[in-house]
């Protein structure tokens, strides 16, 4: 099987390419101009250089393709310039997927996210069905991921063979970038956590994510979408796993979400507008935090034979790469 996969020099790319990689596929692996090769390190795959925003430049790569793994994505909480991020996730999905049915690319799966979902504030754990449309998703970042999926959708009602997973918030090694969640662990291990606020999350382990993009396209249904997660915890539930396993202590102090988002509100305008930098705090990110983003992974369960996998392992495995690569003192 031949297969070309976008997004592989990425954190949940990565994992998916080297999944790839164990079954045997050849592929071919989407990198730009300016990416960090680090993650492909020992994989034997044909690099392509190209952009989502100039697609037509892969024309070639996907020819000859069984199978377009689509995982790519702008994933920033914080963008100075919204337009490149709309560029990327919405319309260089259009396009990819266009070009695929163009050149006869007979399997796409689409990675999605979980930040698609009706979340609630009273800790609901939602599914693939609950209600949602464009005005519940605060911030660039998701409103860019809801219209990309409902162009993966609006193309598999068309006929395009689509599958679509959302996996909820991976973690495992490898975030080398590191994801908005991976920083969480990097700011704890650097104690720069003094304080928490009351929110939620879905961790899952990436490895598991990373085996359903090669599952989805044999048991996966065109269309559908399915959520990947694994454990639903707060914040300070996540915050006290990790003192557990380094031995850190977990903040005491929780911060009231008007607090948080005067905060924000200063470190967004100071940080990011006057001294063009990435905030560590956002005004969407608290937003956002308002809701408990608890999800059900029954479907996936059920269709693909995902598991649900307990966090432990995959947090410690996160934690260790961290720190053995330098991103925070051994504690």
């Amino acid at each position: 099987m031949r297969v070309f996969i976008t997004g592989a020099t990425g954190f949940v790319g990565s994992h998916v390419a080297r999944y790839y990689a164990g079954a045997g596929a050849q592929m071919r692996l989407l990198t730009r101009s300016t990416s960090r090769l680090d993650a492909l390190a020992g994989l034997d795959a044909e690099t392509v250089v190209g952009d989502l925003r100039t697609p037509e430049t892969l024309r070639t790569a996907l020819t000859g393709c069984d199978a377009l793994v689509h995982v790519a994505a702008d994933y920033r909480l914080w963008v100075r310039n919204p337009k490149e991020m709309y560029a990327a996730n919405v319309d260089g999905t259009r396009e990819l997927l266009k070009l695929a049915r163009e050149v006869g690319v007979p399997r796409v799966v689409y990675t999605s996210s979980v930040a698609t979902m009706g979340f609630k504030t009273d800790g609901t754990i939602v599914n693939e069905d609950t209600p949602v449309s464009l005005v519940d998703m605060i911030g660039h970042y998701k409103r860019s991921k809801f219209l990309g999926e409902q162009e993966a959708i609006q193309a598999a009602q068309a006929g395009q063979h689509v599958m679509i997973l959302n996996p909820t918030t991976p973690i495992g090694p490898n975030d080398a970038k590191p994801t908005p969640t991976g920083r969480i662990i990097v700011d704890f291990l650097n104690k720069n956590f003094p304080a928490y606020v009351d929110t939620g999350l879905n961790l899952v382990d990436v490895t598991e994510v990373a085996r359903m993009h090669l599952v989805a396209l044999e048991r996966g249904t065109p269309g559908e979408r399915y959520i990947l997660g694994g454990e639903n915890l707060t914040l300070k539930q996540i915050l006290d796993r990790m003192s557990a396993i380094t031995g850190l202590k977990s903040p005491t102090m929780k911060v009231p979400h008007a607090v948080a988002m005067a905060f924000a509100f200063f470190d967004e305008n100071f940080t990011g507008k006057l001294r063009g930098k990435e905030p560590r705090a956002t005004v969407e990110a608290v937003r956002m935090g308002k809701k408990m983003m608890f999800a059900s992974s029954a479907k996936a369960e059920r269709d693909l034979g995902f598991k649900v996998l307990p966090v432990y392992h995959a947090l410690r495995s996160a934690i260790e790469w961290f720190l053995a690569h330098g991103y925070a003192p051994q504690p």
